[in-house]
This record gives structure tokens, sequence and C-alpha cells, in this order.
């Protein structure tokens, strides 16, 4: 039974890959940087879980998306790490996770010294388990005498920036209520797909709402990731009211409170007023742009990737390209990440960081990286009719180009003869 670990030398068991999630690169909007200061010179302690205005926000917010929300059933952290962490610990049990899945999903069980199962996904379906895998997977953990109880999973995923249809989200939420799993769905990614009326996109709790706890970061599409700030959406009746009352006790010992400013720039944001949406339209226009571009340039060079659908991400497999990479001391992820991370100039982390494993060589690429290295020069992009000819963005691409093509000529003189 595959067990989410990490490997290598130097890490130790939580302390382990990058815990961020993917940043915009983009200026801070000036309307959240108001909110934000209007809030600063406030000294009051706000409650573990967020105060009303924001629970408020939270609530209307996913009234928008189809899920009636009541502010007594939202809770409110700095980071969903916390949050996943807390429900994690108040749920009890081993955990489930698919395979690849968001670099900071395991280390939640790993802090609390749960075993984290990984499950395969389908291909171009990342963040949702094959169904006939986790109900497998349930059953090998049983009979080895494990206690699994919450499946986390995402729908717009991290890293793959796919999003799972919704015949396979609602055959794997089947067979999760079939074995009594409570499920997490991650859904901070769900405000950034870049076609959304071309792609359908549904949450779990819309399947199973009495099951279903679902948490969004805020850095996905609202605020930037150094403002940290998470919400969680419990489902109704007396699972969920005792779910959320056992995570504000963690929250409560761990004093994981949202910073008071923090919280007013995202209360702003979730009311969703005009500059707020009108950004985040044109964020998601860039970086869409951008990602079909990178994975023209890595399929182009004889890599695999399935096409980014969501958020500022992409995620390549190079082992078409192993040949050449192996010619260059490139063996496993941890040195691909190194290679790339050296040859392009740019965070390159590998697959082993979202449960892949050391072998496959597969990294997780960044848009943000490539939109310039200056305030102004990232602004330029959201305005310009057509990004990639601005001189950085067209230079950053031109680089990429260069790796990959390069990667893929010695791969083919590296061939065999037939």
């Amino acid at each position: 039974m595959r067990r989410t670990v990490p490997e290598g030398r130097g890490h130790g068991p939580v302390r382990y890959g990058p815990s961020a999630l993917p940043d915009d690169g983009l200026p801070v909007l000036p309307e959240l940087c108001e909110a934000l200061a209007a809030a600063a010179g406030r000294r009051r302690d706000r409650p573990i879980g967020g105060a009303a205005a924001l629970l408020d926000a939270a609530a209307g917010y996913w009234a928008r998306r189809g899920l009636a929300t009541r502010p007594e059933r939202v809770a409110a952290a700095p980071g969903a790490p916390s949050l996943l962490l807390a429900l994690t610990a108040a749920l009890g049990g081993d955990v489930l996770v698919p395979r690849p899945c968001a670099a900071w999903w395991a280390p939640s069980a790993r802090l609390l010294g749960r075993p984290a199962f990984s499950v395969a996904t389908p291909a171009g379906s990342g963040g949702v388990p094959d169904p006939y895998t986790l109900l497998e997977t349930v059953r090998r953990v049983r009979a080895e005498g494990g206690d699994p109880r919450l499946l986390v999973l995402s729908v717009a995923d991290d890293p793959t920036a796919t999003v799972a249809p919704p015949e396979l989200l609602h055959q794997t939420v089947e067979a999760a209520a079939g074995e009594g799993l409570h499920l997490v769905a991650d859904e901070t990614w769900r405000d950034t797909v870049h076609a959304p009326h071309g792609t359908v996109l549904l949450s779990p709790a819309e399947m199973l709402p009495e099951r279903v706890t679902v948490v969004t970061d805020l850095a996905g599409a609202f605020l930037p990731a150094g403002w940290p700030a998470a919400l969680a959406r419990f489902p109704a009746g007396a699972t969920g009211d005792a779910l959320h009352a056992r995570l504000l006790d963690v929250l409560t010992a761990l004093d994981a409170r949202i910073a008071e400013p923090v919280a007013a720039a995202a209360a702003y944001a979730l009311d969703e007023p005009a500059p707020v949406t009108e950004r985040r339209a044109a964020t998601v226009r860039l970086h869409a742009r951008v990602a079909r571009a990178v994975h023209a340039a890595v399929v182009a060079a004889g890599a695999l990737a399935p096409p980014p659908q969501a958020g500022r991400h992409l995620y390549a497999d190079l082992g078409p390209l192993r040949p050449a990479l192996t010619a260059l001391g490139v063996g496993d992820a941890q040195e691909l990440e190194d290679f790339l991370g050296a040859r392009l100039g740019i965070a390159a982390p590998g697959g082993h960081r979202f449960g892949d494993g050391l072998g496959p060589l597969r990294v997780r690429l960044s848009c943000a990286d490539l939109l310039g290295g200056t305030d102004e020069e990232r602004a330029a992009c959201l305005t310009c009719p057509d990004p990639l000819e601005l001189p950085h963005p067209r230079s950053a691409l031109i680089s990429l180009r260069s790796v990959f093509d390069g990667l893929r000529d010695d791969a083919q003189r590296w061939e065999p003869p037939r």
C-alpha cells in the first residue's frame, strides 16, 4: 500500500516541499490595499473562526455559486493548511488523497502522525481519484488494520490544472459515501477556470451535501498569497455541527485567527465588488493565455502535459525526454527540479512534491514567473491585448522554448537507430 511519504535526505516528515499556492505574480489590487489599510488601526481581537462580517461575506459568496450557506456553518482561518490540519484532527483516522495532489495536503496527516494513502487519478482528471481504485484502496487499508475516514479531493486541481468531469466526480463521491468517508473538497481554484462558459465545474457539496466540507484558500482568486485567509463551509445537520465545533476547538488551541486587516480585505473581496471581479477576470484571461503558450512549448518538445483548464500553472511529464535528461545527469524528479530551476531561473517543483514519487520526471511550472521582474512589467500584462508580445514575457517564453527544444533535440540524438 503506497503512502505519501517524503523521499530524499535533509527533509523532515512535515517540513517538505512547497507549501505555498502558486502566486499570481501581479501587483495587489489598490482597492484591496485600501480595505486592508482602513482596518490596520483596529486593535480588538477577532473571534477564532472569523467575525460576523467575514462569515456573512463568505455565506454570500457560496450562495452565488449555488451552495446555500448560513454564516454559522462557516469558519475562517489563516490559510487552508490550518483548516485542513484542524479537520484532519477533528475527524481522526487515516486520510486518502489523490495522486498527484496539492503539496500541502499530506503534511497535515503526517503532522498528526496519521497515514496518508494516495489513490491514482484518471488521465486529465487530476484532483479526483478513480472510483474503483478508491474502493480497492479503502478495502486494502482496512484489511491491513487501517481506519480510513477522510478523502481530500479537488475539482479544479493543483498541481495538474485540470477540471474533473462531473461524471467522474459523481462516481467517486458515490464510492466515498458508500464507504462512509467524509470528503473535504478543496475549491481554492474554482474561480480561476480558464473557460467558465465551456467547462462544467460542480462542487461535491452539491452531490453529497451531508458529508462534504468545502475549503477554499483566498490566495487562489481573491487575495495575495502573503495575506493568509481561508474558509471552510460545513454540511448542515448534526455531523456538520459537531465537526464545526471540534474544528473551532483545534483552531483555538493553535490560536489560528486571521489578522484583522486581512479579514477586512477578505470580507471586501468576498462581496465581489466590480474592482475585484474585473481584476479576477483579467487575471484569469492572462494566466490562461500564458498557460496555453507554455503548454504548447512543452508538448512541441515531446513532453506530456494535460491542457491547463484552471489556475496559473502547468503539470508536465518529461518522461519522453529521459534519454537527454539522463545524459545531463537528471535521473529523478528532484534532479529535474534542480535542473529546470537553474536553466529557467524559476521555481519548478518536481512531482515528488505532489505525491508522484521521485521516479517519474514530472514538474509543475508556474505562469506567474514569466510575467516580469517588476510591478510595472507585470501590471502591463493585464492590459496588453497580447501580453506575450511584451518584452519580458516574450523573452521568458523564448528561454523556456529554447530549454525544452534543446532537450527534444538531444533526446532525438540519443534515440537508438531503428
